[in-house]
């Protein structure tokens, strides 16, 4: 008998590995994010896309607060153009990750998602500023 599991057959392991081999091309984790900043010498900008005020009541240590509305060719021409930038809003009920990601990749910028935001940072009990 077929369970609910295995009654449709799984991918073959190439496709499996190239569908989250591009999944992880666009996204990181909290905890990922968290000991990259702690070795001091992280290889990307953590951008903090919560309005100014949401950014001043709690952060992550070490973002930037850049609201995707204030991503302009300007602003971004402030970093390297090879910079890895790591968006984050307030949790996966917030699309502000998925605009800013869209806003970067328009200027032609390098980005990946941290999935989960600030709840999923909260949820791994990880420190804020």
């Amino acid at each position: 008998m077929t369970s609910r599991v295995s009654e449709i057959p799984t991918a073959s392991p190439d496709i499996v590995a190239r569908h989250y081999g591009q999944r992880l091309a666009f996204e990181t984790d909290c905890s990922d994010v968290f000991l990259s900043m702690q070795s001091g010498e992280p290889d990307f900008v953590l951008l903090d896309v919560r309005g100014p005020a949401l950014f001043a009541a709690r952060h992550i240590p070490g973002a930037v607060n850049l609201p995707h509305g204030k991503m302009t060719a300007r602003k971004m021409a402030e970093w390297p153009d090879d910079t890895l930038f790591v968006v984050y809003c307030a949790g996966p009920h917030c699309n502000g990750t998925d605009k800013a990601a869209w806003r970067l990749a328009q200027l032609d910028k390098r980005v990946k998602v941290m999935i989960g935001g600030m709840t999923g940072w909260a949820d791994e009990d990880l420190p804020f500023a």
